[in-house]
């Protein structure tokens, strides 16, 4: 459609009117003169789709721009911005959206890690763009650089903080010694964790994003169901503290990585133990950062605000832009469908070092036969901390042993753990922690 004075224009259907909807809705509206000269062309906000329309949000706009009538709120739409979350009826909804030509924004990230593909082909036949910036590390723009700038390099490997609540927490725990309680309470108070924070602290909500990072990375398909995934939940004072007489920081890292033999891609999340001076054990608080590791380039890192309505919306509105400016020009959408076939992982085929903590009898030879242990495994340690054990007595002295081990297989780890288990000079593996980085 046009205006009276010719100037291009564009509906915009805004699908969801909570914290990252209102602001997409402040920006569209306040910023509406600003966007115009940016693009030569409006972006008229005609509707947004809403549960209940008489709610109070943390931007109101006008009563007739709410609607709980989403087929209204649709009609006419060039671009459907979908904001509502969950599995459905945002997929169906989105899905509708393409077959009525229309292009579409989503940070869905759920939806995305499971359904994605579909939703992929379905846009690449209809000829439009599905964008979704905004489903991963908010405001960082990671997603359009794995998919332009860096597709004429082979990605390697992305390691990544992609959960603020979690990281909140853990910097919380590492730098302050609060109990995992305390922090997760506190991340509450200050809008960094929901009411349940199941999601953020049992690892599902950076599954989905490394999930997505993976399709874009490795031009295959992968979801959610495949990412091992360990939350934070079990991360407890004496982690911390054997992880910082170390020298190493407790991160929850999503890792997205391809192996040559076997060839395909293992993906996971769990708590890991960077080096303090490795990039990504500065990023403090709910921040997120993203590590790109690639042939030709060497290492990239992405670092910036990863949650809030403001630095999500202006996510959104990124893809928002772009769409604009291709309507403008003319031709299809672009489309992220997966090029290639190739595996998913076992974690098992992973390799990396670990930090095995046990509590062992404080005699002499119980180094050496733990140490042996390791070494029939084929599992060489690096180094070796031993500090008193609060637990011991008189009648049974023990120590706590925490090992370094070089880098080694996830499955020769295993087969480690379950014959030191064994040994009559071990009383228990406390902890058992995947460290990264150099």
């Amino acid at each position: 459609m046009t205006t009276a004075s010719d100037t291009p224009a564009l509906n915009i259907a805004l699908l969801g009117g909570g914290t990252v909807g209102s602001q997409v809705a402040r920006i569209l509206t306040e910023d509406a003169a600003s966007l115009t000269g940016r693009i030569g062309a409006e972006l008229n906000l005609t509707g947004i789709f809403v549960r209940n329309p008489q709610a109070t949000r943390d931007f109101q706009l006008p009563s007739e721009y709410y609607s709980d009538d989403v087929d209204e709120v649709m009609d006419g739409a060039d671009i459907v911005v979908e904001l509502i979350g969950g599995i459905e009826p945002a997929r169906e909804l989105i899905l509708k959206a393409i077959s009525q030509g229309a292009n579409v924004v989503t940070g869905n990230k759920e939806l995305l890690a499971t359904h994605g593909n579909e939703l992929y082909e379905a846009a690449a036949q209809a000829g439009v763009q599905l964008s979704f910036e905004a489903s991963v590390a908010g405001a960082i723009p990671i997603l359009r650089p794995l998919r332009d700038s860096l597709s004429g390099d082979k990605i390697t490997r992305i390691m990544g903080i992609v959960n603020g609540t979690t990281n909140y927490i853990l910097d919380q725990m590492d730098s302050t010694g609060a109990s995992f309680n305390d922090a997760l309470a506190e991340a509450q108070r200050l809008g960094y964790a929901e009411a349940d924070p199941a999601a953020d602290v049992e690892g599902q909500d950076a599954a989905a994003k490394v999930a997505i990072l993976a399709h874009l990375a490795f031009h295959a398909p992968f979801t959610l169901d495949q990412v091992y995934t360990e939350g934070i939940t079990d991360v407890s004072d004496l982690d911390h503290k054997s992880a910082a007489e170390a020298g190493y920081i407790i991160k929850l890292l999503a890792i997205a990585e391809q192996l040559e033999d076997p060839e395909g891609v293992v993906l996971r999340v769990h708590p890991t133990l960077l080096p303090r001076e490795h990039p990504l054990a500065s990023v403090r608080g709910a921040y997120n950062a993203v590590f790109v590791e690639a042939e030709n380039v060497d290492e990239l890192m992405f670092y910036g605000p990863g949650a809030g309505g403001s630095a999500t919306a202006s996510a959104v509105m990124g893809d928002v832009m772009s769409i604009a400016k291709r309507r403008l020009r003319g031709g299809p959408g672009r489309t992220h469908t997966a090029r290639r076939e190739l595996e998913c992982l076992d974690i098992g085929e992973s390799t990396t070092r670990y930090m095995v903590v046990v509590r062992a009898a404080d005699a002499s030879g119980v180094l050496a036969k733990v140490a042996g242990t390791f070494a029939d495994h084929g599992v060489s340690i690096k180094s070796m901390n031993q500090t008193p054990d609060e637990a011991s007595s008189d009648d049974e002295k023990t120590a706590l042993l925490a090992f370094i081990t070089h880098r080694a297989k996830e499955s020769q780890l295993a087969q480690t753990l379950e014959a030191t288990k064994g040994l009559d000079v071990v009383n228990e593996v406390l902890s058992v922690m995947r460290v990264e980085g150099k």
